[in-house]
């Protein structure tokens, strides 16, 4: 298969003055005929999911599962410590003393939820990516939707995907984006 020797294309980006205006557009964008697209911030905007129309993350029910996983190995593991591998009266306190497993409890149930949401979190959000649309501009201070290309069918070369950059720029203009430009996918790894 070819392999393009030039940059290319990752979308158009529209740069937006106020979270407000990049909420509204946001909302406009995702009801478009523009489905590929995300939004960049130099801080959290409360509300940006929801304009986006992205589904709730997994990543607390996986890390959830494993801190409930290890609260229950450290417990497991301490009642058989104590009552069958290393068993003995210390101060006539029982076997199956609570209180004195909280702290491996505390810790397992931390370790393995700790170690889980990192690993949530690269296989959910697909880390590490291969390539990424820059722009140094959107590390500062700005707000910016970048409309992508729609991916083509690898498994079909003669589909093309129709995408106009021209029109994407009209269209980011029209909802309010004080400057528009395009921008190059550049590779991390070659």
């Amino acid at each position: 298969m070819h392999k393009p020797t030039g940059p290319v294309l990752g979308g158009v980006i529209g740069f937006f003055e106020s979270p407000d205006s990049l909420l509204e557009a946001t909302r406009k964008v995702r009801d478009s005929q523009f489905k590929h697209f995300d939004c960049y911030t130099p801080f959290a905007v409360h509300g940006l999911d929801e304009a986006q129309g992205l589904a709730r993350s997994k990543v607390p029910y996986v890390t959830g599962a494993f801190a409930f996983t290890g609260t229950t190995c450290a417990v497991l593991w301490q009642y058989a410590a104590s009552k069958t591998w290393w068993a003995h009266l210390v101060g006539g306190k029982p076997f199956n003393s609570l209180p004195a497993f909280v702290p491996i409890i505390f810790e397992l149930s931390i370790l393995f939820g700790g170690i889980a949401t990192f690993f949530g979190m690269a296989f959910f959000n697909r880390l590490p990516k291969s390539k990424r649309i820059y722009d140094r501009s959107l590390t500062n201070d700005r707000f910016a939707i970048v409309i992508e290309p729609p991916p083509s069918d690898p498994h079909d070369p003669e589909a093309k995907v129709e995408f106009s950059t021209e029109q994407a720029e009209s269209y980011l203009k029209s909802l309010g984006a004080k400057d528009t430009r395009k921008v190059f996918e550049e590779g991390w790894f070659a």
